[in-house]
């Protein structure tokens, strides 16, 4: 299968389908090019949120209420079966071909087999034989993969009007009793596929042994991407965002500031990802940086179909010249101070800290230490962080430990090895207003990080960028 590429569009771009058509998936390409290509959809935006919880607000789906009891669940799920009708009968305002009739059968089919199982299944642990909470890693599972079957089978449906022959490689498992690792399941479904003459849409959620949701929750999609493009041996992963992978957030900077970053390699990706911006997951990244040879990725944006986009590539790759090819950062960080005069000199002092991070899975973004003192810093909407912390009182009873709300402002690059730099970033806080907290930087120096005042990180976003960027680009 070697040629190909494994391209996956995420959900916000999806529900602009006309456009991915038009931009992505056929375009300008003749019909002998539209091949040699693997997609791989999330669900259409927002549906995941309806099926299991609101990523940023925290409001219950269907999954959420199921787990809680909460009878609700039911009108729920009647909400996303509306919703995902909605979404097939508005493809006709984007003057697209979908056989309604049969879209709307499939949601039907799909949405009302979870209810009568997901009824079933509370009926038979009500007899108290088998336990709901065990039962709930595999719901989520079953909920999760209803909105990727929703919008791959729809592509496939509105690709095959076109005349293009395109393929459904249904990964959910749907009414499938058994269950395979995740690697055999990917070979199993490409085993009979011609990639001359067909075009693969995969659903992002994959039904495997390993259970994808319980692993990777809600990167999934990324997941099942990147373990297709290490199975099949692909040429490049794409990924198509509805944005360029810029210097900055053209929200914040603007649009006419940032600038896309055209190349990096594995290690920045890995940067971004700690803080939370992924431009892929990290763990899906990982199997494609350790394949043989590595599997670059491109991030493109749907709507620049002209643009080459960005190229990750492998670590043996650095900027020609020293740059920073990213400012950004995490405003919502809390900083976990422990300050002891007992801890002078004292060896494995850190390490029993670190003890109640691990105990609560949490994972830290900077640290800080002198002489006397330790500062973790962690994303704020860490679960367990206040029961964490109340531990670490009370295993340290001479230490003075307090927590501060901050952010995160980080320059990235993957070639900053240069005399000045932290005086220019520094200079250029200073010229803002901005009072630094702290600064963490490695001697690898890909990534300098400062420590500022919650309400100062829009403000030192713009300052870092304005110099380190903009300045150095005039």
């Amino acid at each position: 299968m070697a040629g190909h590429t494994v391209e996956k569009i995420g959900g916000s771009t999806m529900s602009r389908y006309d456009v991915v058509l038009d931009n992505v998936i056929i375009g300008k390409r003749k019909p002998h090019e539209l091949y040699n290509r693997i997609f791989v959809v999330s669900a259409y935006g927002g549906i995941t949120d309806l099926m299991l919880e609101h990523k940023k607000t925290g409001a219950p789906g269907v999954y959420s209420l199921y787990a809680e009891n909460d009878d609700e669940w039911e009108s729920a799920l009647t909400n996303v079966a509306r919703r995902m009708y909605e979404i097939n009968s508005g493809f006709s305002g984007m003057e697209l071909e979908l056989d309604l009739e049969d879209a709307d059968a499939f949601v039907k089919e799909r949405v009302e087999g979870v209810r009568v199982c997901l009824r079933d299944l509370r009926r038979v642990c009500s007899y108290g034989h088998v336990q709901m909470e065990e039962q709930l890693p595999a719901v989520r599972e079953m909920i999760s993969a209803l909105g990727e079957a929703h919008s791959a089978y729809n592509s496939v449906l509105i690709l095959k009007k076109r005349g293009v022959n395109a393929v459904l490689v249904d990964l959910t498992g749907w009414k499938d009793t058994e269950n395979h690792p995740f690697e055999e399941v990917i070979r199993r479904a490409f085993a009979q596929i011609d990639l001359s003459k067909q075009l693969p849409i995969v659903t992002g959620y994959t039904k495997c042994e390993e259970g994808i949701m319980h692993t990777y929750d809600r990167g999934y999609s990324e997941i099942t991407f990147s373990k297709i493009a290490t199975v099949t041996g692909a040429s490049e992963g794409v990924i198509h965002k509805e944005f360029h992978l810029s210097s900055g957030d053209p929200k914040l900077v603007g649009v006419d500031k940032v600038r896309p970053i055209g190349k990096t390699n594995f290690d920045v990706a890995d940067q971004l990802a700690d803080l939370g911006m992924e431009a892929i997951h990290p763990r899906a990244s990982k199997g494609m940086e350790n394949a043989e040879p590595p599997i670059p990725i491109r991030v493109k944006n749907a709507f620049d179909p002209d643009h080459p986009g960005t190229l990750i590539c492998g670590n043996d790759y650095k900027s020609p010249k020293p740059r920073v090819e990213m400012v950004t950062g995490h405003k919502d960080i809390m900083a976990i101070e422990v300050w002891d005069p007992d801890m002078v000199r004292q060896s494995g002092y850190d390490y029993r800290l670190l003890g109640y991070l691990e105990k609560y899975r949490i994972s830290y973004i900077a640290k800080n230490t002198n002489a006397n003192t330790i500062t973790h810093y962690v994303a704020a909407s860490s679960h367990g962080l206040e029961d964490c912390v109340s531990e670490i009182r009370d295993a340290f009873p001479t230490a003075s430990v307090r927590t501060v709300e901050v952010a995160i402002v980080s320059a990235i690059g993957s070639n900053m090895k240069f005399p000045g730099f932290l005086a220019m970033a520094t200079k250029a806080l200073a010229d803002g207003d901005i009072n630094i907290l702290a600064v963490d930087q490695c001697m690898r120096q890909v990534n300098m990080q400062f420590i500022v005042h919650q309400n100062d990180f829009d403000g030192a976003i713009r300052a870092l960028h304005r110099s380190v960027v903009e300045g150095v680009d005039a």
